[in-house]
């Protein structure tokens, strides 16, 4: 997962905005449509078609023990929503859009909490922190803001306009572009009037976007500009049920039927009476859906999973309490959103966790990941950041080639830093505690060094750093904790509605993702005779179903309604979570040994600083072999590898002698110093393998980094492994042609 995170209070300073800029259309009022007599008789009639769908489905029951230890079931009366269904005529899945789940209730604590709709977490917000701000950005050089008042009116209105253009009942709201106000707008709107919430990723191709919005049964699709607009154009006449498209930036290039800009489309309900839209808010459930998250599909087509009321404000709530968040009234929590909203991670921090302590959300350029995210963060100086691990990496690699055209001094200074802020992190660590006891060199080093870092990476507010969402690698973490700047890693998928583990100050391990948010529970299936098994998950935030499949939702979810992850880890003595390895992933070579990829390939990364990406290989194979990428400059523009190397990369390559400043001066092994030193750092990884059949016997630099627009990476950087693996099969084929030959010079094998 990314990114659920957040923060500490922030130290005096405070959110950089003004207390309410104008926002236009995007900051008024209340609405509703004209039509909606007639949907609302249809929702009535599809309610009750509903409930008997979900009580009487041909459904296999997930978890009938479950059911009925677990009677206690809340089915209280709520101001603004009717009951909850009797848990014993419920399941804890579905698949039917229109249908109810039972409740993974708890006898006390988290777990027991009274289930909410987002309208009423929501509702709760605005009524405590009315006046604070809630979302920031900036237009031009121009600072804009809303209060969380202006912002709930702007989502009714958002709400009514959708209405109005016939959204239907359990129908989506596809969202195709970068994160801003009217992203939010549009999500929290097409909930309240009772769609669904559907963030598209802004890199999908036309086809991709057509499968969502076909799978979800968009009636409405907001985009952010022209670009995204053509993707949408080219497949409309395959969308039945289509019938408006939103542009919310730019000017509209064309004037085409049921195309509105944003401010057209806000204007549509603003003079709406309330009416309508408060019976449909009133009719809502917290165990329905709202949201539909789309998983990345590197394994088939994607799957709509379908997330409640209650995943959502339930699991805000309850990753508040493990953050330890503290409520705007006391010292406002801020952080930036630019990681694509159409992952979890992203929506539950930026969207619905910082709703729940009336914290403010700031808006990156869409550029961030393209370079501009420091000026971002310099800028807003956000409480908490959430980084993909790919984000971490890129900070590390920039302080490495500015550390390395340092004064030799300053070089000196800067290291001894390091080592004192490593060794003051493990001994917090080993010692389980967030104390601030520290000795006189660590205060210098403080001063000298770590504020520096901080302030010039945007970070002096930060007191909470987090990382999640695919993989990190040791040598980042130590990297960044030499620095003092620990990064807290959690753990958890679409399927759990984001977190299921989070480190803490107080309980941090180094490669260990923490233990569970309150009131979720992990068991270990299968384990093995070193105590790794399957990771399940159980909790208020686990998923609903996959979206009509069945048989899917059924391979995801056992008898008794445990989450399989599809994740190997173990815990330690202590309970705190180590991720060892993916199912799908493990590698089974010929001779029948399971070999999980990831620490090899981290091994192999920190051996050699030279490599970007590494991919290790050899299901059913003979061998393992290995496709690697050189460090490489990045396209501030298209976010595509260049051919020039980093400045880190020609230092290294420096240091062996070599004069190569490009990766096509290196790949196939051009470069014979560069190549032999690759070798050797393969072979100090081949030393420590714990049999032959795990050393990596045969590589291959590849011409190109891997990237999200050649493919080979997922949305949050996560690789994808059978695209590689089609896109390069002639390369890998080529490794197989012949057995390695480990007396040979080109492939070096040492002695076990």
């Amino acid at each position: 997962m990314s990114e659920a995170v957040v923060m500490e209070p922030p130290q005096a300073g405070g959110f950089p905005f003004p207390e309410s800029c104008g926002a236009g259309d995007s900051a008024v009022a209340d609405v509703a449509n004209e039509s909606s007599e007639e949907e609302s008789t249809r929702e009535k009639e599809e309610e009750a078609s509903a409930y008997v769908a979900v009580t009487s489905s041909a459904e296999t029951p997930a978890a009938t023990a479950e059911q009925s230890s677990n009677a206690s079931q809340v089915n209280a009366q709520r101001p603004d929503s009717l009951p909850v269904a009797s848990a014993a005529e419920l399941r804890l899945w579905t698949t039917q859009r229109d249908g109810e789940v039972k409740l993974r209730m708890g006898d006390s604590g988290m777990a027991a909490e009274t289930p909410l709709t987002v309208h009423q977490a929501f509702s709760t917000a605005v009524r405590r922190f009315g006046d604070f701000t809630a979302l920031g950005w900036k237009e031009g050089e121009q600072l804009k803001a809303l209060s969380y008042k202006e912002y709930y009116q702007a989502c009714r209105t958002a709400a009514k306009s959708f209405l109005k253009l016939g959204l239907q009942r359990y129908h989506g709201v596809g969202i195709l572009g970068f994160n801003s106000p009217e992203w939010f707008m549009s999500d929290i709107g097409a909930i309240l009037a009772g769609g669904f919430a559907v963030g598209i990723y802004a890199t999908n191709s036309p086809e991709a976007c057509q499968y969502v919005a076909e799978n979800s049964k968009a009636n409405i699709i907001v985009v952010e500009n022209h670009k995204q607009l053509q993707k949408i154009l080219q497949i409309e006449d395959k969308l039945p049920h289509l019938k408006a498209i939103v542009q919310y930036k730019d000017t509209l290039k064309e004037k085409r039927p049921n195309l509105y800009s944003w401010e057209e489309f806000m204007a549509l309900g603003r003079d709406e009476p309330d009416a309508p839209l408060d019976a449909i808010i009133s009719s809502q459930k917290p165990n329905q859906c709202c949201t539909l998250i789309y998983t990345s599909g590197t394994t088939g087509q994607p799957k709509g999973v379908m997330l409640s009321h209650d995943n959502i404000t339930w699991t805000a709530v309850s990753t508040r309490e493990q953050v330890q968040l503290h409520d705007a009234t006391q010292a406002q929590e801020v952080v930036v959103s630019y990681l694509p909203l159409s992952h979890i991670a992203a929506q539950m921090v930026d969207i619905w966790l910082i709703m729940t302590v009336g914290g403010a959300t700031y808006f990156a350029q869409p550029d961030a990941l393209k370079g501009s995210l420091v000026n971002t963060l310099k800028e807003v100086q956000p409480t908490a950041f959430m980084g993909v691990p790919r984000v971490w990496e890129k900070m590390q690699e920039k302080m490495k080639s500015v550390g390395a055209k340092s004064s030799a001094v300053r070089r000196k200074v800067a290291a001894w830093a390091k080592d004192v802020g490593l060794q003051t992190n493990l001994t917090r660590m080993n010692q389980n505690t967030a104390s601030d006891h520290t000795t006189f060199s660590y205060q210098i080093a403080k001063k000298l060094v770590f504020k520096k870092v901080r302030k010039a990476l945007g970070l002096d507010r930060c007191r909470k750093c987090y990382t999640g969402a695919a993989p990190i690698t040791k040598d980042t973490l130590e990297f960044f904790l030499s620095l003092d700047i620990l990064l807290y890693e959690l753990y958890g998928m679409s399927e759990s509605t984001g977190p299921h583990t989070i480190s803490q100050p107080e309980a941090f391990k180094l490669t260990s993702c923490g233990r569970e948010i309150p009131g979720c529970k992990t068991k270990l299936h299968n384990p093995d005779e070193e105590g790794n098994g399957e990771i399940c998950f159980w909790g208020r935030h686990i998923f609903m179903g996959y979206l009509n499949m069945p048989d899917k939702t059924e391979e995801s979810l056992d008898e008794e309604g445990w989450l399989h992850s599809g994740d190997l880890g173990k815990h330690d003595e202590k309970g705190f979570l180590f991720i060892t390895g993916r199912i799908k992933e493990l590698i089974i070579t010929a001779g029948g040994e399971n070999v999980p990829p990831v620490p090899t390939e981290d091994a192999v990364k920190e051996a050699v600083p030279l490599i970007s990406n590494a991919m290790l290989i050899g299901d059913k194979r003979k061998f393992l072999s290995m496709l690697l990428t050189i460090k490489c400059q990045v396209n501030a523009e298209t976010g595509n590898p260049e051919d020039e190397l980093t400045p880190e990369a020609v230092e290294f390559c420096r240091r062996l002698g070599s004069n190569a400043t490009h990766v096509s001066e290196i790949a196939g092994g051009k470069d014979r110093l560069v190549h032999a030193a690759i070798q050797e750092g393969i072979n100090r990884v081949n030393e420590k393998a714990t049999s032959n059949a795990q050393r990596i016997q045969k590589w291959l630099v590849l011409d190109r980094d891997f990237s999200v627009g050649g493919g080979e990476l997922g949305p949050t950087m996560k690789l994808k492994r059978p695209v590689v693996l089609k896109m390069y099969k002639e390369q890998i084929d080529n490794f197989y042609k012949e057995l390695p030959t480990p007396t040979s010079p080109e492939n070096p094998l040492p002695p076990k």
